[in-house]
């Protein structure tokens, strides 16, 4: 049997060098699960960019992307807040639903 259930899908777009700071204030907001999903180039503000424009990888993009519910928003905002003012990190928010197989649950 199918099961949807309401979540919030939250992205942050981040440069690769605050990637493990992004995923440790996760794990202290009770995140176990995440999705990292690479970029290969964007515009905005500051203009265009592109994976091969950067050196060292120290302005890659990573989008971190997980599926948790609105208490759980509240406590990564509050905990990543400091990172969003310093280095204008990018977060999204989308409610959706998550569909899973319940069968395979024993």
């Amino acid at each position: 049997m199918l099961v949807r259930t309401k979540r919030n899908k939250l992205e942050i777009l981040v440069d690769r060098p605050l990637l493990r700071r992004v995923r440790d204030i996760a794990l202290e907001a009770d995140i176990p699960g995440f999705t990292l999903l690479p970029t290969v180039g964007g515009g905005g503000h500051h203009g265009r960019w592109s994976e091969e424009m950067v050196t060292g990888g120290a302005g890659s993009k990573v989008r971190f992307m997980t599926l948790i519910d609105d208490a759980t928003v509240e406590r990564l905002l509050e905990k990543l807040e400091p990172l969003i003012s310093e280095y204008s990190l990018i977060v999204t928010i989308v409610q959706v639903e998550k569909i899973t197989d319940d069968s395979n649950d024993v």
